[in-house]
């Protein structure tokens, strides 16, 4: 008998049906809910063509919550993240290198030019 031990805890998903997480699971039973509703009201309306792609394009939102998952972080918290970062606190960053050296430089040169101007004035 051979158990299967993930190398990392935090990637451990216990799964209930089909493989599927309880989360997965959940959003999978809305998003099939959702398509068989919209296909059914908008079969008749548009045509099944049309009806499919209005089918698809409402479970897309819960297949995105179930299954999406970036750097450990599930859909809703993904979508916070991105919003405080590029909408609410987002401001452009430019990069201005220093040269300490180059600073040192100039600031001798203009000392250096002082020291000249008052030896000038004085003889």
């Amino acid at each position: 008998m051979e158990v299967k031990i993930n190398k990392e805890i935090r990637s451990f998903k216990e799964q209930i049906y089909f493989g599927l997480s309880l989360r997965q699971f959940i959003c999978s039973f809305f998003a099939c809910a959702t398509s068989v509703l919209l296909y059914f009201y908008f079969n008749n309306l548009v045509g099944s063509e049309t009806g499919s792609w209005i089918c698809m394009l409402g479970a897309f939102p819960f297949a995105f919550l179930g299954f999406f998952n970036y750097n450990g972080m599930p859909a809703e918290r993904f979508i916070l993240a991105w919003v405080r970062s590029n909408i609410l606190i987002s401001k452009r960053l430019v990069f201005k290198p220093y040269n300490f050296y180059n600073e040192l430089l100039i600031r001798k040169e203009i000392d250096d030019e002082i020291i000249q101007k008052n030896k000038r004035c004085k003889s």
